[in-house]
């Protein structure tokens, strides 16, 4: 667990400096990011963290679809 976790914040970290880079972007450059992205998701879904935002993130989709349905 602990290499999962040490993992995940150097992922946060390159994706974070990744994002604070230039604004022009070549494709090459943009699927990069989005993989570290996809990467970053799938290793932190199995951990405390990870579950308490896809909880908090279904409480609020659920509340809003329930805002919307008359």
């Amino acid at each position: 667990m602990d290499l999962t976790i040490n993992l995940v914040l150097l992922l946060v970290v390159v994706v974070v400096l990744r994002l604070r880079g230039k604004s022009l972007r070549g494709l090459a450059d943009e699927r990069l990011t989005v993989l570290f992205l996809l990467v970053l998701a799938v290793l932190l879904a199995p951990t405390g963290l990870g579950r308490e935002v896809l909880d908090t993130l279904g409480d609020l989709v659920s509340g809003v679809l329930d805002a919307l349905t008359p």
